[in-house]
This record gives structure tokens, sequence and C-alpha cells, in this order.
């Protein structure tokens, strides 16, 4: 947040060791960067975790956290974690032997270890996340049943599906063709024309055709021409982060499913049915790959869930409405209501 705020603030770094990792390497030296928003009460039950999501930082988060907003810290102690990989927690930017595969069961072992360790946290009022921090609130609420009371699934899905693999392989693909690529996710340099190519591609990915035929990249979002939002929005947006982390978080994301592990064996049913928590699930209506579709099949297991797509064009990212007041509204009313289920 670039504006002084009314409530407490805390932010820090919480060391793990070295972490052994679900794919059987060790981060060296791990560790999760972090930032709190509210004050944890004495029950230490008033817990919202807020992880991160693809290529984002906690400070991209915080437009949703206000009095006003989606999450109100003055009711709420709100935990952002950074998801390994961000460039904040350990990521292959600042980690010389980062694992090759990092996953999102590793990313909640960590967070669940800085919940206990640094804040006697035990059980969270609520997971909420968006896409990746999506993936990661459903991990919560099948690896942790007991600990987890809600979770809001803002577009995203227990097991990341085929036709979104494509995407995913797209960019990893790009990143891979470049010069500057070595090897295993690595550069030798910033490889910036694959990044530009990256950034494009993600643009006819995030939002949707109908979103496009509307001009809002024009409209709402205020740019001149497409030329100039395609690079404004887009390649400039991943410019600023490492390629290495970038992909790194792409393998994570690519390998997301709540039952491949030691708990469920990659029974994705008995992983959605060990689910106690209730969890409100939010894909965007024209999201074209985290889709309704795979939240409906999901419903079938889920012993108490609601399906609530967000109605808007705007594609995936109408569950990161910054600049879409509209989606924002909804999304603020559906989760401030949701918070108040027992």
């Amino acid at each position: 947040m670039n504006t002084p705020v009314s409530w407490p603030v805390q932010a820090g770094r919480f060391a793990l060791g070295d972490f052994a990792t679900l794919s059987g390497e060790t981060i060296s030296g791990a560790f999760l960067s972090w930032k709190t928003h509210g004050t944890l009460n004495a029950a230490r039950d008033n817990v919202i975790l807020y992880p991160t999501s693809y290529s984002a930082q906690h400070a991209d988060l915080e437009w949703l956290i206000g009095p006003d907003g989606v999450l109100d810290p003055q009711r709420w102690f709100i935990v952002i974690p950074d998801m390994f990989g961000n460039g904040l927690s350990s990521s292959p930017s600042n980690t010389a032997d980062y694992p090759l595969l990092v996953t999102a069961w590793d990313n909640v072992q960590a967070q669940r270890r800085l919940l206990t360790e640094a804040f006697g946290i035990d059980t969270l009022a609520c997971v909420y996340g968006w896409s990746m921090g999506a993936q990661q609130a459903y991990h919560w609420s099948a690896l942790f049943p007991d600990a987890v009371q809600r979770a809001v699934i803002n577009c995203g899905s227990a097991r990341t599906a085929e036709h979104n693999k494509v995407f995913l392989k797209s960019l990893m693909a790009t990143l891979e063709a470049a010069p500057e690529h070595i090897g295993n996710g690595r550069f030798s340099g910033p490889p910036a024309a694959a990044i530009r190519a990256f950034g494009r591609i993600y643009a006819g990915w995030a939002l949707s055709q109908d979103f496009y035929r509307a001009g809002l990249h024009l409209s709402a979002l205020k740019a001149p021409d497409l030329e100039t939002f395609l690079r404004t929005d887009w390649e400039e947006r991943y410019a600023r982060r490492s390629a290495a982390d970038l992909y790194a978080q792409l393998r994570c994301w690519e390998a997301g499913d709540i039952s491949n592990n030691p708990l469920y064996g990659g029974d994705l049913v008995a992983a959605l049915r060990a689910i106690r928590a209730r969890l409100l699930l939010l894909p965007g209506a024209t999201d074209l790959y985290f889709r309704v579709a795979d939240n409906e099949a999901e419903m079938a297991n889920l012993a108490a869930a609601e399906l609530l797509p967000i109605p808007s064009i705007w594609g995936h990212r109408a569950g990161n409405p910054v600049q879409n007041p509209e989606d924002a509204a909804f999304i603020k009313e559906n989760v401030r209501r949701w918070l108040e289920l027992s």
C-alpha cells in the first residue's frame, strides 16, 4: 500500500531451515516472507490466511484489505505468506540450489509452520485465495481439514486442468526457447525477447474474448491502443520479475493437485470428500483456464460448498478486480457474507 493505514501492520521473514520438498529435493536455508494486517485476538480465532498468486508479492494483494474492503483488518488478523518462487520467499533468484519442483503442498506445509511457530495459530477462520492463491486455499482445506473453517476459492481449482496445462506449457516453452536459457528454467541473463512474447501470450488468456470485443482495455484500463496495452500491462509486468522465478511458479501451478501427495495417493475424490471447511467457489464466468466446469465437477464431492460464478467478461482477472469496481463489489458482498457463516 502506498498510503498509511489505520490498523496494525507487521512484516518479517520466517526461517524454515533446510526444507524437504514433496519431490524429494531440499530448499537450503528456506524462508518465507510474510506480512500481517490487523490484530490477533486473545482466542487466536480471527485469522484469515491470504496466500499470494502467480508472480504476485504481498504488496500486490493488499488493495482489497481495509475497513470497507473485501477483508476487514479491524475484525480479522490477515496473514499474507509470500509463495515460494515469488522473489521474496525462497526462490531461484535468491537460492542457488532451488529445487526443480516446489509444489502447493510444500507451500502449505511451510505456511503451517509459520502460523504455528511464529504466531501460535492452530486454526483458521478462513483461507482466501485467488488463482494460485486459490490452489493453496484448496490444499489447506484438504491437507488440514480440522484447521480450516471456511475457504474462498476465487478463480481456482483442486487440480490443474489439462487445458490449463496447455497455457502453462506454452509459457514454459517460450522461456525455454530464449538464447539465455541454460536448462531447467535457469537463465544466463534476462531473456528480454522471451519475456516480451511471454507477456503477449498471457494477455490472450487472462482476459476474455468478450473483454477485448468490448474494448475494455481502452475504456476501463485507459490504454491508448492495443500495442501500448500489451507493452505496459503485460510485457513490463513480467519484465519486473526474474525469469527463473516465473518458470518455477509455472511448474508449481502445473503440478497443482490436492490429491497428489502421501495423504491421498492421487485419489481426487477422497481428497475432496475429506474437506470439512465451508467452501465458496468463485470462478470467473469467462475465465479461460480455471473454468466454471472444473468447480462444477468438484461440487459433487464437497460436503459444504456454494458455487457462485462471478458474472463478468473480465476473464481470469474478474477475481482480482483492482480496476474493476463492479466485480470488486460482487466479491466483497459475497465474501463478507461467507465470513459470517458459522
